[in-house]
């Protein structure tokens, strides 16, 4: 099991789009994808559950990432929210 701190640099946050391209990249993996914010766990690989969790920009929020292709998957997955998501609203 891999972990790793993200910011959301988005300017609106985890909204429909940016979520959506979340969920999108995260289904591409075999591993568990969870994002932990406030002691509450939510699925990466449910676009519910990532709307549910409101996250806005600046926040902090753990990513959890647990399989076969845990690596890569969590490699991605912060590139994503840190870098290529900021570049979309």
């Amino acid at each position: 099991m891999l972990e790793r701190v993200v910011v959301i640099q988005n300017e609106i946050g985890l909204h429909a789009r940016p979520a959506s391209f979340l969920v999108k990249e995260a289904t591409r993996f075999k591993s568990e994808i969870m994002m932990i914010k406030g002691g509450n766990e939510y699925n990466c690989k449910s676009i519910m559950n990532v709307l549910s969790m409101g996250a806005k920009k600046g926040e902090e929020i753990l990513l959890r990432v647990d399989g076969s292709d845990e690596t890569e998957a969590i490699n991605t997955l912060v590139d994503l929210i840190e870098n290529t998501l900021a570049k979309h609203d």
